[in-house]
């Protein structure tokens, strides 16, 4: 809040700068704005004015077996590569937070270097590497390289939920009898428990709007939402994708609302420790 302090430049700023986030989010929540109510539209095409509202393009995907495939993968897909990227970089970011050796650094940045390469130059180099093993068009292959696109997000939440933590709970935890595999599952983990699903839900989402990579490993058998979208944007724009939209961009507030709440958690049992 202003203080009452506040100069008149001090107050003309603070009203700008607030002005100019606000005039920021709607250019940047626009496009949503655009897409959703075109899900309900009757017409055929994707245009503005709407002359009549109707939940045909919801009915045509839900009850179309096309678009339910495509949706049945992304929660085959999905849910496997964050269970295997929550577990190793959970794993990764204790053994990286816990001690110090030589070539630490630069096994942090390979672990975080799929976050920056970009995705093209991943697809590529998965497709080179699985189609000798005859994987190009198969489940696994699509898994591993999601997995190890989401492992950089949960290294570093966890990472930086670790850094906050106090290490006197392990030794109390050994003093009182407790081994490593104790300690972790019952100090440990619950404690970081707000990084790792913080993580992996960066790793869920992260996977579940994969497109790039589905392209060069996906078979028809495997073709996932987004790739599903990519295809009907190319060959025939429905008013079905506004809906699939409508879908994700529903899913993804989701998500967000469960990482607020995730960090409101985190920061009530930081207090509460600190009491």
């Amino acid at each position: 809040m202003l203080p009452n302090y506040a100069s008149p430049i001090e107050r003309i700023w603070f009203w700008t700068f607030r002005t100019l986030c606000v005039l920021i989010l709607i250019f940047l929540v626009s496009p949503l704005l655009v897409i959703v109510p075109l899900s309900f539209s009757s017409d055929s095409f994707l245009l503005y004015p709407i002359h009549s509202f109707s939940l045909r393009w919801y009915q045509e995907f839900f009850g179309n077996g096309v678009w339910l495939h495509s949706l049945k993968n992304s929660f085959i897909v999905a849910p496997a590569a964050t269970l295997l990227a929550t577990s190793l970089g959970t794993l990764a970011a204790v053994g990286l937070t816990s001690s110090d050796f030589p070539g630490k650094s630069l096994l942090m940045t390979v672990l975080i270097s799929p976050m920056v390469v970009p995705v093209v130059i991943v697809g590529v180099g998965a497709y080179l590497f699985f189609a000798p093993l005859g994987l190009s068009n198969s489940y696994p292959a699509l898994i591993l390289v999601h997995t190890a696109l989401g492992v950089p997000f949960v290294v570093i939440t966890v990472s930086a939920t670790l850094r906050g933590f106090n290490n006197n709970l392990i030794r109390a935890s050994a003093s009182l009898g407790g081994n490593a595999i104790t300690t972790y599952r019952r100090v440990v983990l619950p404690l970081i428990a707000p990084g790792v699903i913080s993580g992996a839900l960066f790793a869920f989402a992260t996977s579940f709007d994969e497109v790039v990579v589905t392209l060069f490993l996906a078979g028809p058998e495997q073709t996932t939402l987004p790739r599903q979208m990519f295809s009907g944007i190319k060959e025939n724009i429905s008013p079905a994708i506004a809906a699939a939209a409508t879908v994700l961009i529903l899913f993804s507030i989701a998500l967000l609302l469960s990482l607020e709440w995730l960090r409101g958690r985190a920061e009530r049992m930081r207090t509460s420790l600190a009491e």
